[in-house]
């Protein structure tokens, strides 16, 4: 996916609104750009600013420090 304007390679986990009350995707980053350069990294990405979504043909497996009950998440609309 391009996000604000960077390419990002990264597994979806939830989308959902964060304690801001931003719809948000929270995601494991596998690849790509990364300001900080610590990556792979759990990441929380605003809706608004994802574009150029492409589905890749490759599974993962679901990472062990998954929380499905994001404590950044105020609501929770879809969940691995």
């Amino acid at each position: 996916m391009n996000y604000d304007g960077k390419e990002r390679i990264v597994d979806p986990y939830l989308i959902g609104t964060t304690t801001a009350g931003n719809e948000a995707l929270r995601a494991y980053q596998v690849g790509g750009y990364s300001s900080s350069g610590n990556a792979p990294a759990w990441r929380l990405y605003l809706l608004k600013n994802i574009g150029g979504v492409r589905i890749l043909d490759t599974a993962f497996e679901i990472h062990p420090q998954y929380n499905p009950n994001d404590r950044d998440m105020v609501q929770i609309s879809c969940k691995v």
